[in-house]
């Protein structure tokens, strides 16, 4: 015999009833001058005010281009300032952004442009051991000869853009920094009549799950998915305008774009960018200098920056909270988190790309070793999430034939 149980997300905080557009304008208005973004490696710091304006400017610019409302558009690159760009502008101009693994080689670039049907794609020149303008030239040879906007590849048919970072020219494509250029009046209004007619269960991202089973799946989130997401991560963390979060995760995961990005935004927070990718030195470093009061990352993560020989000479007394994800959390890590670094408000959180992703998140009063988001206990739901647990009565040996559990809810994907 089968039996379920229920548990349902009860919040007095109503969902978020905008697009990411119309509640980042909103954000950046009554947050102002305040910091918005930092980028250590980039030595770039920019207010609320200071951001709008760049994200305003590049949203105008892909508009410029003839990219219209739904059109996908990708972004392959590290951690850094245009990645963020992109993801407010494309939300912005309605554009769907399909965020692409920065590990990717050939044979999956090619297969993530081509199932996302992407009219343009933003990359890095490169990143680590990957030069990414030699693998889109691979793909696309016939970039050598096009026009700028009228690439025609046999092997990328729907590709029409390709946006470089970096300051060298390429044969074919556009530079990123050109698509920051002031719009003029008549370019600003007609991207807010845009933002007007958009609407929040429009959808505005996909990315790749793991592809345990074959293939990469593309999951769809609408604003509405990843922006109340954003929001109830932050409330369980009770982050406010006055804390600063480092965000030392990759960007194109929903842990980087919607635990971090999203979260600052919905609470006013400075996204904090220590490094292309993760490096534990580089991640001290810039919690004791920038003053972090939140931190995110895998158990490794925490364990590299734990065990590294100059951690204790870097000041993490700032420290007060962040999330522990994407692993089983072992809690003798979890305390020495707790008394070595002083967060002793971190959170767990569990949930997969499909559902935005959070479905579940401890709170920052939960005691080391009490919570267990494995399936095993019940922690709070994000947002109004609701789960029903298969508990299917079984003898020893037999296989489970049912999921551990169903969710249902605003964090729910639009398809694939």
């Amino acid at each position: 015999m089968q039996q379920s149980s229920y548990v349902h997300g009860a919040s007095d905080k109503p969902l978020i009833g905008s697009t990411i557009g119309s509640y980042f304008d909103a954000a950046c208005a009554r947050f102002g001058a305040r910091d918005a973004l930092v980028v250590v490696h980039q030595n770039v710091r920019l207010s609320f005010l200071e951001l709008k304006a760049r994200v305003d400017a590049l949203a105008c610019s892909l508009l410029r281009l003839g990219l219209t409302p739904g059109d996908r558009i990708g972004i392959w690159s590290q951690n850094n300032l245009e990645w963020a760009l992109t993801q407010f502008a494309t939300a912005k101009a309605g554009l769907v952004m399909v965020n692409i693994n920065p590990a990717y080689r050939r044979a999956e670039l090619e297969y993530a442009l081509n199932k996302a049907g992407c009219r343009a794609v933003i990359l890095a020149p490169e990143f680590k051991t990957s030069n990414y303008l030699e693998m889109i030239g691979d793909l696309a040879p016939e970039l050598a000869h096009a026009a700028v906007g009228s690439l025609k590849a046999v092997r990328l048919p729907a590709l029409e853009y390709v946006i470089r970072m970096g300051t060298a020219q390429t044969p074919g494509m556009l530079n990123f920094d050109e698509l920051l250029g002031n719009p003029s009046a008549a370019e600003i209004e007609a991207l807010e009549m845009l933002g007007e007619r958009l609407q929040f269960d429009d959808a505005i991202n996909i990315q790749f799950t793991s592809g345990t089973t074959g293939a990469p799946k593309g999951a769809t989130l609408s604003h509405h998915n990843i922006l109340n997401n954003g929001y109830f991560v932050g409330e369980a963390m009770r982050l406010t305008e006055n804390d600063r979060l480092c965000i030392p995760v990759p960007l194109y995961h929903c842990f980087g774009m919607v635990l971090g990005n999203m979260a600052c935004l919905t609470h006013g927070t400075t996204m904090v960018y220590p490094a292309e990718g993760f490096d534990p030195l580089a991640t001290l470093r810039t919690v004791a200098a920038e003053r972090c009061t939140g931190l995110h990352g895998v158990p490794t993560m925490f364990i590299a920056m734990l065990d590294h020989p100059d951690f204790a000479s870097h000041d993490l007394s700032t420290l007060r909270t962040g999330i522990m994800a994407g692993s089983p959390c072992p809690v003798e890590v979890m305390k020495r988190v707790v008394s070595q670094m002083n967060m002793r408000e971190v959170t767990i959180a569990y949930g997969m790309t499909e559902t935005s992703p959070v479905s579940f998140q401890s709170s920052t009063d939960d005691p080391c070793g009490k919570t267990r988001i494995d399936g095993g206990s019940d922690p709070s739901p994000c947002g109004s999430q609701d789960r029903r647990r298969q508990r299917p009565d079984r003898g020893a040996g037999t296989a489970r034939r049912t999921p551990d559990a169903r969710l249902f809810g605003d964090a729910g994907l639009l398809g694939r």
